[in-house]
């Protein structure tokens, strides 16, 4: 899949577990571990939102992009 999420990455940089994530943001765990393993098919402006504010960070800290084919889908 072209976009990524690092969210891994940057819980080790904040030395935060995803427990104590999801407690400050209000995202349940299994949610946001979905998001972590790269298994989140979409996510939230406010949830982006809660996690940028929370770890102190920019989306594109989150989030990049990988050129190439979207896993998963048909190309047309």
């Amino acid at each position: 899949m072209p976009v990524r999420v690092n969210l891994d990455r940057v819980l080790l940089d904040r030395r935060m577990s995803l427990t104590e994530l999801s407690d400050r943001v209000g995202v349940t765990i299994a949610n946001l571990s979905i998001l972590k393993t790269g298994k989140a098919r979409a996510v939230r402006f406010s949830t982006l939102d809660a996690l940028c504010r929370e770890l102190q960070c920019q989306p594109g800290d989150l989030l990049t992009f990988e050129s190439g084919p979207p896993s998963g889908y048909e190309e047309d």
